[in-house]
């Protein structure tokens, strides 16, 4: 099985009777008016259908005021439901239990059909969590490529014994009236009291109605949440509304035993309202999770005059706030400001090849290398959840008032292993904000050699790392003791008070983005 691949859904027989209910719902649809109407014509009379967007900068009235960085976080957004996990004893509840977790995000989306912000190379972004514990989660991000781009990010609830690292590589596509977005890329989420592993990849995303009718945001395709330690799989499949009938945000699929190809559950309903589980054992059918009265709770983050000039929120303010107010003049002003001093720092260390990511360093080789990017910096998962917190937080600020002033006096992994000339683009990198903006997708033909990770460990000492930071996680690894590493640092400058709503506001707060 290849993960990050999935079959597709040219045919959607709705075989379900649950979910009665059209998904057809205003907040899905986007009415433009005649002169943004003019203005997508224009762009799109220029592409053919299957073309490459790579290159198309999106007018600002179709994007959504956050960047992908900060989106991703709706996958962590239901925390009632994630923290109970590694609680389960039965391993089959469990996965179950996974399973409503993973279809429980995608109902988190701002009005009408929106895309985030691309991540500049380099921007960073992260947050925290606070649950009604007393505890908290954390979250770090960087893009880490941008031809083609990838976004890596690292989570982690310590007293709760759950850790995700992921990487989403999208890829869009101009399918004539449609525009696809390919979403390629896997998550593992781990849960280090039962060593088990979750690999997770995500449905694909289209934006139908671009030339003529109102446009429409789907999900399609098929998604797989595979655990190779139990042997337990769930196939779901996100369907489009076929053209002679059928029903917006359907889902259908089965959870089953991989080694005995035996089906457990089938799975039914909409991932905007209601989704069942039926254990085909018994018969007996019941309520997986219900949407429409959910309450996602989204991530903090530290307020803009502690965040670097690369950090997504502070990066991004100027264009969000005039995409918030309507003002599309000003928000297409500032986005291509920001466009053009990044064409100029890209020509200026002579491409993407000779910059290395700052907080993620390449994965090891092996089941898990399809994430590219792991976190670069040892979180043992063996240590005391007061010890798992203080390595995350010297990894990067997170929380209110804190700095990096601890980690930049650590020698950092990258320092070691990039030469002086390569540590001085990287840190130039670091200030400056990075690469160009475009749409941010990429044709597969356009895919970069491993060009950018010569500079990392090589692939028995990046095992290693990552073996002694999961211990007892049946990962690959050498018997070496791994070398201790402190993270990278960043140049992280406190830049001129601002007032706004963080991602955790009301009024202000968009809950979600489609590519």
């Amino acid at each position: 099985m290849v993960l990050g691949h999935r079959k597709n859904s040219l045919t959607s027989n709705r075989s379900s009777t649950d979910a009665a209910r059209d998904s057809d719902a205003e907040e899905d649809v986007e009415v433009v008016n005649t002169e943004q109407g003019n203005v997508l014509t224009h762009i799109i009379s220029q592409l053919r259908p299957g073309a490459d967007l790579s290159r198309v900068t999106l007018p600002t009235f179709i994007l959504e005021p956050r960047s992908m960085l900060e989106r991703i976080t709706n996958f962590m957004a239901h925390p009632d439901i994630l923290l109970t996990l590694p609680t389960i004893d039965d391993p089959i509840k469990r996965f179950v239990a996974v399973t409503k977790f993973y279809l429980s995000g995608w109902h988190i989306k701002p009005p009408g059909v929106k895309k985030p912000l691309n991540p500049i190379l380099g921007e960073t972004f992260t947050g925290f969590w606070e649950y009604p514990d007393g505890t908290k989660g954390y979250y770090i991000s960087e893009q880490t490529s941008h031809h083609p781009p990838k976004s890596s990010y690292f989570f982690m609830a310590p007293e709760h014994r759950i850790r995700i690292d992921g990487t989403l590589k999208p890829r869009s596509k101009f399918l004539g009236n449609s525009v696809g977005s390919f979403m390629e890329g896997i998550a593992v989420m781990r849960f280090l009291n039962r060593n088990e592993r979750y690999f997770i990849t995500q449905p694909n995303m289209y934006a139908r109605g671009i030339l003529f009718g109102k446009m429409k945001y789907e999900l399609g395709d098929h998604a797989v949440v595979r655990c190779p330690e139990t042997g337990l799989e769930a196939d779901i499949e996100f369907k489009v509304k076929g053209w002679m009938g059928g029903t917006y945000n359907a889902i259908g699929g089965y959870i089953k035993d991989s080694k005995s190809g035996k089906n457990l559950f089938e799975l039914s309903g909409l991932w905007h309202g209601e989704m069942f589980s039926k254990d085909l054992a018994t018969g007996k059918k019941e309520l997986l999770f219900d949407a429409t009265h959910a309450k996602p709770s989204m991530v903090k983050a530290r307020p803009l005059n502690e965040q670097s000039q690369g950090e997504s929120q502070r990066l991004w303010d100027t264009t969000t706030r005039a995409i918030k107010k309507a003002d599309h003049r000003s928000a297409t002003d500032e986005k291509s400001r920001i466009e053009d001093e990044q064409r100029k720092l890209a020509s200026d260390r002579g491409g993407e090849e000779n910059w290395t990511p700052v907080l993620f360093k390449a994965a090891p080789p092996g089941d898990e290398e399809q994430l590219d990017w792991i976190i670069n910096a040892q979180v043992d998962a063996n240590a005391s959840p007061d010890k798992q917190i203080q390595q995350i937080l010297a990894i990067a600020p997170i929380l209110p008032g804190s700095s990096m002033q601890e980690a930049k006096q650590q020698p950092s992994e990258q320092s070691k292993t990039l030469s002086p000339q390569q540590s001085t683009q990287s840190q130039q990198t670091q200030r400056s904000g990075n690469d160009l903006i475009d749409f941010g997708q990429h044709d597969s033909s356009a895919s970069q050699p491993r060009q950018q990770q010569p500079q990392q460990p090589s692939s028995s000492s990046a095992s290693n790392d990552l073996a002694a930071g999961m211990s007892g996680m049946s990962m690959r690894g050498s018997s070496a003791a791994p070398a201790q590493q402190q993270p990278a640092a960043q140049q992280w400058r406190n830049g001129q008070p601002v007032v706004r709503q963080n991602s955790a506001g009301t009024e202000e707060t968009f809950v979600d983005a489609e590519t």
